[in-house]
């Protein structure tokens, strides 16, 4: 039986998604995404920023690649779930919803909802240098929280997964210094 045969639905996580997923899922499985790479991408203006003291959030910038994780959402709790990530993802419209193409950990390739970056959205920061991405992340705070908070989860979770991302460490290490001299 294949994936639309079944009415199942893949989602994939890439940031906070991957510890924190939020809705029932009958499956998890390490996951790459071939296009797109992880990157602190788009200006927060809502969860770890504001409009005055903007943040930077996760997106999937495009090139390269990215490691992850894909939930397997059972047809019943599909409407519930996709209600919930429209709201959670979408607060602003930095994202655009599509449906990508995953290698999964154990070889099967799925199709799954992915929430990439909008390169046209006013939010969509572009390529930053690290030290862009510090002076704009250290001190900023949004409803869900401090940004460095974010960052450190981040970098957590993908170390906690087996997953190094040196730039993303170096930057945590960078906020982490500029937030404590001041």
């Amino acid at each position: 039986m294949s994936q639309a045969d079944s009415g199942e639905r893949w989602v994939f996580g890439y940031g906070s998604l991957m510890w924190r997923p939020g809705f029932p899922f009958l499956e998890r499985q390490h996951a790459t995404l071939h296009g797109r790479r992880r990157a602190f991408c788009i200006y927060s203006v809502h969860h770890r920023g504001t409009y005055e003291r903007p943040g930077l959030v996760l997106g999937l910038a495009p090139g390269g690649a990215v490691r992850g994780k894909a939930y397997r959402v059972a047809q019943a709790e599909w409407p519930a779930t996709y209600d919930y990530l429209r709201e959670r993802e979408q607060p602003t419209e930095t994202y655009y919803e599509s449906s990508t193409s995953l290698r999964l950990a154990d070889g099967r390739r799925v199709e799954a909802l992915t929430f990439l970056s909008d390169v046209k959205h006013p939010q969509w920061a572009g390529v930053l240098s690290l030290e862009r991405q510090c002076e704009l992340i250290a001190g900023a705070t949004g409803l869900s929280g401090r940004n460095v908070d974010y960052v450190r989860d981040l970098v957590e979770h993908l170390r906690a997964e087996g997953l190094r991302d040196r730039a993303m460490d170096r930057l945590l290490a960078m906020v982490e210094t500029r937030e404590a001299a001041t």
